[in-house]
């Protein structure tokens, strides 16, 4: 069988100008046809699962979704590379040392010079995690901050999987908490005019389907209740009486429209017992 038979990923024929070092590269794209992906079931964290395929294996296509330049390693997702705020542009070039440093320190086999693995790849959205520091408030970066994080805590599954016994499922549950802190600060962000979740249009937070704000609602709601802090029992409880009024209200959505995703009502549904369980477990 032909390695061009075999390939699961292209370079672009447009050339990418980096907005921090200016160095120039071609973006790798993802092929997705003649059967590389097999689709499985959804997580409750509206994750996408594959199956491997017999002729190209086990294909991660979130490895796929970060722009990173090669030379200085800035990261985002693609259609906010070149739109870089300028008035970022020297910072992120001072912090080129620390964000290589920060990723190698995770991942020291990291190379994007190199087509993408499941390593390059998560490693390349905890990057987008780390750069979208350098984004003004137009370009919700917090919302994008919570879904980078959450696909790099559900990489680092992956990883688990395919790398046992290196600690990559503690490092998931981690990039897991600060996707709770992100989407929830950016909701709150957004209910208190602080910043708008109108420079996002598709809130993913996989790549094969867009739960719109809904969605983001649901995730604030259940990245609290299984990622949220647990340390202080009365915040606690507040925390999972708000994230039961919120499933509460994408249940009144659910009624009064068909157009609302089906599969997200029944993961709210799931939620709301779920919260009703512990609470009555705290109350007992």
């Amino acid at each position: 069988m032909s390695t061009e038979f075999m390939k699961i990923s292209f370079l672009s024929k447009e050339e990418y100008s980096c907005p921090v070092c200016e160095a120039s590269f071609r973006r790798e794209e993802m092929l997705s046809g003649s059967g590389r992906l097999i689709a499985g079931a959804i997580t409750d964290e509206l994750h996408r699962l594959y199956e491997p395929s017999a002729k190209y294996g086990l294909i991660y296509p979130l490895a796929y979704q970060a722009t990173v330049c090669p030379e200085c390693w800035f990261a985002s997702m693609d259609k906010d590379f070149l739109s870089l705020p300028k008035s970022a542009k020297d910072q992120a070039k001072r912090d080129t040392d620390k964000r290589m440093a920060d990723v190698r320190l995770i991942f020291p086999s990291a190379d994007f010079t190199k087509l993408r693995d499941l390593v390059n790849g998560t490693a390349s959205l905890f990057l987008v995690t780390i750069c979208y520091d350098y984004y003004t408030k137009e370009f919700s970066p917090t919302i994008k901050q919570g879904i980078a994080a959450l696909r790099t805590g559900w990489l680092l599954d992956g990883m688990e999987e395919k790398y046992p016994g290196f600690h990559y499922d503690w490092l998931a549950t981690l990039f897991k908490k600060k996707s709770q802190f992100f989407y929830n600060e950016a909701i709150l962000r957004e209910q208190s005019g602080k910043e708008t979740l109108s420079g996002i249009k598709n809130f993913g937070p996989d790549t094969d389907k867009n739960y719109a704000y809904e969605g983001a609602l649901y995730l604030s709601a259940l990245l609290r209740l299984k990622y949220g802090p647990r340390n202080n029992a009365e915040t606690r409880v507040e925390d999972l009486n708000n994230s039961k009024r919120t499933i509460a209200k994408l249940f009144g959505l659910g009624k009064s429209s068909k157009s609302k995703p089906g599969p997200l009502l029944e993961h709210a549904r799931e939620l709301y017992d779920s919260i009703n369980r512990e609470l009555n477990e705290t109350d007992e």
